[in-house]
């Protein structure tokens, strides 16, 4: 009999803690004498290819020179968007690109990109996964070994780039990232048929006869012990270990990051259960669970969360009652949560999780926010003309932004009253304490809100609906002066957006587009470095610019649905073909 991997069935013998309801994580492995700068990086997709051939058919995902091809062929840095005849999918870190992923040298120049002038400019990096190639070609198909290794490569950049430095890495596992479903299967049966081990036995919560959840437990084990080691503070690996998700206090006491671990919502994962309701052992209710937790004691401490995960929420990558438990905890803690950043799509855009997602209204009467129909941009079209025509009767407590990123872009965010300007200084700050004392204030005297005004008790009576997350609604208290409302410590101002318009022998990193408005680029703070900025704009009495086409005073949450409603205009003809052009950085549609 053939040996296989014995080291998974060590893992399964080792014992594992459930993750503590509430705990007050260690804060990440952080300098505390660095300077706070008021940014952050957000990377996703970066797809490293090691069988990537320069000169290479792009009809190959550029792995072989094939004979009468009359595509683009792969160049030394990627391969451009070209001729090939089939549907792009892929995005590189840097362009719209073919049904190819990203050489190394493009992911080497990307690091030392960001190295040179971003790593001492910025306070944290989240990153959202996919750091493996796609599994597209069938006579090269992905083993497991190249999977750890490419993860391993990856995660070496960003220690070396960010971490050794001091500055916290939040990484997130990406659906790329792990083995696909049909080995999910056998690899499950041959450990079953060969090792005879009891597979219904318990382990962190889960059935490890569910072949995803089995996998996804071994899996983590092995980053968890050799991979993002690292990354992890001790005080969360209970919870990735658990399921690949956790939370980190970028700045500690008063800034934190949750990393969540999709595959656990994604309609495409079919060895999950979809967060049914009363199913207390899907991975998905007990993720959900356990990101519940973590919200309430960070809203106990007034602290402010990133939302983040590779694969973006919505109805149509989500399981219906996944995606329900993440709108409705996504608004109840819209006081907390300062946004939620995501990757997996290749294009860049944003959308709304609405309080009408979870209306139990028939349905064939509802219409999903964000539920494809036609390309991307034609949907966000439609749902932004939508917002237009109740735009008078718009309740800022009915929405929470969902923020989906190509490549790389670097967010700038409120800093101003701090009097300390260190990153271990900032939870004894005076103007700091004082703003959190406030909030507490102010927390108590807030009307709640019962769930969605939309359900009542007589539609969840229904059989349709009774066992639906959309029928158990908490009451909430929105707060307007949260951060994510209104303009204050820690909000979201904007965002600066790079890529890369030619792949040659000689590609330089340029700003594609900002969401400040141009006056705002030259305060005190800086949202972007000057010299990050190209030559027309590092001087003042520029007042307008086709790379400022937004002019976003921050992102709070009526800011994003201002420039929705104004994309919802057809007669914005203008800003809705930059928007395009933006979202797919020059490519086609998808």
């Amino acid at each position: 009999m053939k040996k296989r991997i014995p080291w998974l069935a060590g893992l399964l013998c080792e014992q594992v803690l459930a993750s503590p309801p509430q705990v007050v994580l260690n804060a990440s492995p952080s300098r505390a004498d660095r300077k706070l700068h008021g940014r952050f990086l957000h990377i996703t997709d970066i797809h490293p290819d090691p069988y990537y051939v320069e000169g290479a058919s792009q009809s190959s995902q550029c792995h072989r020179k094939e004979s009468g091809e009359d595509d683009q062929r792969a160049g030394y840095y990627g391969a451009p968007f070209g001729s090939v005849k089939v549907l792009p999918f892929v995005l590189t870190q840097t362009c719209f690109c073919s049904i190819c992923d990203s050489p190394w040298t493009l992911t080497n120049f990307t690091f030392e990109h960001l190295e040179e002038y971003w790593s001492s400019e910025i306070d944290f990096v989240i990153w959202t996964g996919d750091n493996v190639r796609h599994d597209e070609d069938r006579e090269i198909p992905r083993k497991l070994d190249e999977i750890f290794a490419v993860n391993r490569a990856v995660a070496k950049k960003m220690e070396d780039v960010f971490l050794r430095k001091g500055i916290p890495v939040v990484p997130s596992l990406g659906n790329n990232d792990v083995w696909r479903k049909f080995l999910y299967l056998s690899l499950l049966w041959q450990i079953s048929q060969e090792s005879s081990l009891a597979l219904t036995a318990h382990a962190s919560g889960f059935y490890l006869d569910d072949p995803f959840v089995f996998l996804t437990f071994t899996t983590t084990e092995y980053f968890i012990s050799s991979i993002w080691d690292a990354f992890i503070p001790s005080a969360s690996k209970t919870s990735f270990r658990k399921g690949a998700y956790y939370a980190i206090e970028v700045i500690p006491n008063a800034l934190a990051a949750i990393s969540l671990s999709t595959m656990y919502f994604y309609h495409n994962n079919n060895a999950v259960r979809g967060c049914l309701f009363g199913d207390t052992s899907d991975p998905g209710n007990l993720q959900f669970d356990w990101l519940e937790e973590q919200l309430e004691m960070f809203r106990s401490r007034q602290m402010q969360v990133w939302v983040t995960g590779h694969v973006p929420p919505s109805e149509h990558h989500y399981y219906p009652e996944c995606y329900y438990r993440y709108a409705e905890l996504s608004l109840r803690y819209q006081d907390v949560i300062l946004g939620s950043l995501f990757g997996h799509l290749n294009v860049d855009h944003f959308y709304f999780v609405e309080a009408a997602d979870l209306d139990v209204s028939p349905e064939e009467n509802r219409i999903p926010s964000h539920s494809f129909e036609g390309t991307i941009f034609e949907t966000l079209m439609a749902d932004f003309e939508a917002l237009v025509k109740r735009s008078k009767d718009l309740n800022y407590d009915d929405y929470a932004v969902v923020s989906v990123s190509p490549s790389f872009r670097v967010f700038s965010y409120n800093i101003s009253g701090l009097g300390s300007m260190t990153v271990g200084a900032v939870g004894e700050d005076e103007y700091f304490l004082l703003t959190k004392k406030d909030r507490a204030s102010r927390w108590k005297h807030l009307p709640y809100r019962h769930g969605n005004d939309g359900n009542d008790n007589r539609q969840c009576m229904d059989a349709g609906y009774r066992d639906s997350w959309r029928c158990k609604l908490r009451p909430w208290r929105p707060d307007s002066h949260a951060p994510s409302r209104q303009n204050t410590l820690w909000t979201p101002l904007g965002y600066a957006q790079y890529y890369i318009p030619e792949l040659d022998h000689e590609p330089k990193f340029k700003l594609e587009y900002l969401t400040f408005p141009i006056s705002n680029l030259y305060i005190a703070d800086e949202p972007v470095p000057l010299r990050n900025l190209p030559k027309s704009l590092r001087e003042g009495g520029v007042t307008k610019s086709e790379l400022a086409p937004y002019g976003l005073l921050d992102l709070t949450i009526r800011s994003w649905l201002d420039l929705a409603c104004k994309l919802g205009k057809p007669r914005e003809k203008k800003l809705r073909k930059q928007f395009k052009k933006y979202m797919y950085m020059g490519g086609k549609d998808i």
